[in-house]
């Protein structure tokens, strides 16, 4: 019996099944704000610099969006939304939790600093 070869198909006129996009998850319900606990830590980047990041904020994107738009304008620095975590240049923790606990928002600080 004579061995067979391996071969690979150099050109096929058959079209390719199309790709079906996956289906976008459905939206999650934001927790009240009540329950929310907003953890608020102090990071050291690798050039000296400090970030304030804030996680475990409630709701989606859109809410994030808002919200880093807001902390941003309250501390006159600059900041970003990483993830699901806020980044703000800079030590900004008690105009933080002040902006939060304004709009009815439990914060911890967090990282023993």
């Amino acid at each position: 019996m004579p061995e067979r070869k391996e071969t690979r198909l150099a050109y096929s006129t058959e079209r390719p099944a199309p790709r079906r996009r996956p289906e976008p998850e459905p939206a999650r319900a934001a927790a009240p704000s009540g329950s929310a606990r907003v953890r608020l830590t102090l990071e050291r980047r690798a050039s000296g610099r400090i970030v304030t990041v804030v996680t475990g904020v409630p709701g989606g994107a859109p809410a994030l969006a808002t919200l880093v738009r807001e902390l941003k304008t309250a501390c006159g620095t600059g900041g970003a939304v990483k993830g699901e975590a806020l980044e703000l240049q800079g030590d900004h923790r008690e105009r933080v939790e002040a902006a939060l606990a304004a709009r009815g928002l439990k914060s911890v600080r967090a990282g023993g600093r």
